[in-house]
């Protein structure tokens, strides 16, 4: 599964797990219900957060979960799920971006995709979804284009970054994609005055989504070749970090300003999980919140540099926010005599690889275990997991925590 919020079930208490598993697969039938079964393989972590935003608003009314049946993702059991107009339009989002994924890796020639008759396929596919996203879209009154628009964008503003461009820069049509997302949750729960509030939470974290993607493909681009924004700009990874570290603080300091019916889940994910998002990318295990504008800290006070030369695999995620394009130049091995990175696998056997690794719980569990679209080294999401330790929430400053 996509996304960088990706929480340990273990850090859940047994309520909002549910609640995180019913949006989760609210999304995930959504997808079904409105655009066919092929379009689950959009589902991500990251594209449930809308419907969160839209139910934490609102409320849950009577009538916002239905029994789903059994499904092999939930080992054959039934569950309540989330549906309406929140699922609905985290299901538009995930096709939408997911549909501008596709096309970019046709553009890059990336794997299988660079055979034209895959190629022709891809693109028929990523058409359809943009069609029928664009359709449910307007159903919701919401408008795909902002999306479209800011995705299509990227290639112009990636082609313009070079040493020296704010990296800000760079990430700015992924912030104003999922500004525009957040912001329509206030219309579905008849909140408007929470827009712009959100709209700022959801620029942010289009920033932290595509600072995180970047760092986590670091390692594998530069081996690569590859097109990736850090190395473009000439950005330091203490700066990505202070960029990430003020985009969090900034999403927490937004949802402040939002009213809502019952944001324990959202706050959860949203300020909890996100920050533990940021210490998972730069490989940092011990507390990095501080106060705004400082620096991770050891225990006793001393500065460290949290930059370590091992860190948690990263991987591409089609169908997730933000993400540099992959360098058209890029082969599938260092030029350095390294190891040769294997090809990705197309659609449809990446999705049999994933129900797989998932119904085998190697997704949560294993060591480490090989991506199943992009074939990089990946670690389990709940190996090694720190539910026991601090983990930043005893000195969270946050209200209601």
């Amino acid at each position: 599964m996509f996304g960088i919020v990706r929480p340990c079930s273990h850090r859940l208490a047994e309520g909002l797990r549910a609640e995180w598993t019913a949006h989760l697969c609210g999304l995930c039938l959504a997808l079904r219900a409105d655009h066919g079964q092929f379009a689950r393989v959009a589902t991500n972590y990251d594209g449930l957060l809308v419907s969160v935003l839209t139910e934490a608003q609102s409320g849950r009314a009577a009538d916002a979960r239905r029994t789903a049946g059994p499904c092999p993702l939930r080992a054959m059991r039934t569950a309540p799920v989330a549906r309406g107009e929140g699922a609905r339009l985290a299901a538009v989002v995930s096709l939408v971006l997911a549909s501008a994924k596709v096309r970019d890796h046709v553009a890059d020639r990336d794997g299988p995709l660079a055979r034209r008759p895959v190629a022709a396929a891809a693109r028929r596919v990523a058409h359809r979804w943009d069609a029928a996203g664009a359709r449910t879209g307007r159903e919701l009154g919401f408008d795909t284009a902002v999306l479209l628009n800011a995705v299509d964008r990227q290639a112009g503003v990636e082609a313009l970054a070079g040493p020296g461009t704010p990296l800000t820069a760079v990430t700015e049509p992924t912030e104003t994609a999922t500004a525009a997302a957040f912001a329509h949750t206030a219309v579905l729960a008849g909140r408007p005055g929470n827009a712009a509030p959100l709209a700022e939470a959801g620029r942010l974290f289009g920033r932290l989504a595509h600072l995180l993607d970047a760092v986590e493909d670091l390692e594998a681009d530069t081996a690569s070749g590859a097109w990736n924004p850090l190395t473009a700009t000439g950005t330091s990874l203490t700066e990505a970090r202070r960029l990430a570290d003020d985009a969090a603080h900034g999403v927490r300091l937004a949802l402040r300003d939002a009213e809502f019916a019952d944001d324990r889940l959202l706050h959860r994910l949203l300020v909890h999980e996100l920050r533990r998002s940021v210490d998972r990318a730069f490989a940092t295990t011990t507390c990095a919140h501080r106060a705004h504008g400082g620096h991770p800290h050891r225990g006793d006070g001393r500065d460290r540099e949290p930059y370590g030369a091992s860190r948690p695999h990263g991987g591409g995620r089609p169908g997730g926010y933000g993400g540099g394009r992959g360098g058209r130049g890029g082969g599938s091995g260092s030029g350095g005599g390294g190891p040769r990175q294997k090809p990705p696998r197309g659609p449809i056997a990446g999705c049999a690889v994933f129900v797989g690794l998932f119904c085998t719980c190697r997704i949560c569990c294993a060591e480490e275990y090989e991506g199943p679209w992009s074939r990089k080294k990946r670690e389990g999401c709940c190996r090694d997991c720190d539910c026991g330790n601090c983990g930043c929430d005893c000195c969270c400053p946050c209200d209601g925590c």
